[in-house]
Formats: C-alpha cells, structure tokens, sequence
C-alpha cells in the first residue's frame, strides 16, 4: 500500500483541509494514469468528485428510504433496525495499533 497525501488548493469562500489516505498501489498508480493522460485535472480532484459523489448516493437513498418507509410502515423499529444494520452493514476488518513516528 502507498499513502498519498491529497491535498486541497485555493478556494474562495470553502474551507479546506488536507488529509492522507492509503491507497493499494495499484490503485494509485491508476489515478496517476489517468492525470498523465488528461482524464482527471489531479489525484485530489478525482478523490474529491469520488467523494462528492459517494455523499450524494448517501443522501439520495436515505431520502428514498425515508419516503418510502413514510408511505409503507413508518419509521423502523429498533429491531428491524438492528436486522437490516446486521445484513446491510460491511464488516470491518479489525486494525492493528498503529505505530507513530516522533515529528
């Protein structure tokens, strides 16, 4: 895995802030093709229309959930909740104490 720091630029009126995330490598190499080859303007560009992207999804189908839970059954019940969160949610992969260098 390669870690690369992606990085916001200027914008007017938007806060930034830079972040580092991990990538497989080739994954990252990748991205890299595609900047060398004018289809994304930078690595952050295309990570941050990713995201863009993923937080519209989020939003759309929690709006769909809500309409038809509205027209259907009404909200969930902590039991219906917690079913649907036991199939629907990915496991996450236990992570090991990461180690910190001195700055």
């Amino acid at each position: 895995m390669t870690t690369e720091t992606i990085g916001g630029g200027m914008v007017i009126g938007m806060a930034m802030s830079e972040i580092t995330i991990t990538f497989p490598q080739e994954q990252l190499t990748h991205l890299r093709q595609l900047v060398a080859a004018g289809r994304t303007g930078s690595v952050s560009a295309f990570v941050k229309r990713a995201v863009d992207t993923a937080l519209t999804d989020v939003e759309t189908w929690q709006a769909m959930l809500e309409t038809a839970l509205a027209e259907t059954t009404g909200p969930l019940t902590a039991k219906e909740r917690a079913w649907a969160d036991s199939i629907l949610s990915p496991s996450r992969p236990k992570r090991s104490p990461r180690k910190r260098s001195a700055a």
